[in-house]
């Protein structure tokens, strides 16, 4: 589900907050009863700026989290969009009161909240507005891509599902989330891993009011995840492994019964880590994956 029209959150045309398409369930919707849930993601394929044919963003910079690099609605092709090459960075965390770190644009003091410290920055950190464009694009000449499956388990005894590229069972051996180890361009250098490639997963889900629904992701490099087509966990540049949790109790946009697309746009840009780790309590779905052309030469 791609974002199409934005309405504000009495449902008036002009603001932000639903898009046009979210589906109103006669009944809530029951938790996942498998132990399993298998999700489609779409890699692609870059080579580091230093090798011929290189892409810009990749291999170039390094650095530590930062946020506003990407506009807070996605596009009308439903992917992120650029604000700011060089964004803001997070010197100290913004925490929830449960004391989890949190998109600094969803603080809220009168939730318990805990502020953190932004610092503005100028150097950049995304080459320019062209080379964001193709990292969740196929375009001829710049990237490849293909399909793979990532599977979310559920802990024992609980309603939790993880997908970890640690403790996977398919990545167990690779060191950490390398997908596309001796596929599409190759390993780098003479590293042996495949390290420069984006991740586009599509899903989604029914929301329950006060079900407890929580998503956290952590990992590294860059991270965006959208609800609704609205940036809820903002984990941009190259940094070490970093985490975001939202709780969905806390966005007072969503509606009770309604189901909602959720998207995460990853990206490993750099050596010499790779990590993906996302766990959720929300009954998460394959949704329809985004328009892609194979693989290109």
């Amino acid at each position: 589900m791609h974002p199409r029209t934005f309405r504000n959150q009495a449902g008036s045309a002009g603001s932000i907050s639903v898009i046009a398409g979210a589906l109103v369930l006669g009944a809530a919707t029951p938790l996942l009863a498998e132990d399993t849930v298998a999700l489609p993601a779409t890699i692609r394929d870059f080579k580091a700026y230093d090798e011929s044919g290189g892409h810009n963003d990749f291999q170039r910079y390094s650095g530590t989290t930062r946020v506003g690099l990407v506009q807070e609605l996605l596009d009308e092709d439903g992917k992120p969009a650029l604000k700011s090459q060089s964004g803001v960075e997070i010197r100290t965390e913004f925490r929830d009161a449960q004391g989890r770190n949190i998109n600094p644009a969803l603080y809220n003091p009168s939730l318990g909240d805990v502020a953190g410290v932004l610092e503005p920055r100028s150097d950049h950190r995304i080459y320019s507005p062209a080379s964001f464009h193709s990292w969740y694009r196929d375009v001829p000449g710049v990237n490849l891509s293909r399909v793979i499956h990532l599977t979310l388990r559920r802990a024992p005894g609980s309603d939790v599902y993880i997908f970890d590229s640690d403790t996977a069972p398919e990545f167990v051996g690779l060191g950490g989330f390398f997908p596309i180890n001796g596929d599409l361009f190759g390993n780098y250098a003479s590293w042996g891993k495949n390290f420069h490639f984006t991740t586009e997963v599509q899903t989604e889900f029914t929301y329950r009011r006060n079900a407890g629904y929580v998503f956290t992701f952590s990992g590294d490099d860059d991270v965006w995840v959208y609800i609704n087509g609205r940036l809820v966990i903002d984990l941009g540049s190259l940094h070490s492994r970093k985490e975001q949790t939202i709780d969905l109790d806390r966005l007072d946009w969503l509606e009770d019964g309604r189901v909602y697309p959720l998207a995460i746009f990853h990206a490993e840009r750099r050596t010499s880590a790779s990590n993906f780790r996302m766990e959720t309590t929300l009954p998460l779905r394959p949704a329809g994956l985004p328009q892609v052309t194979a693989a290109f030469d």
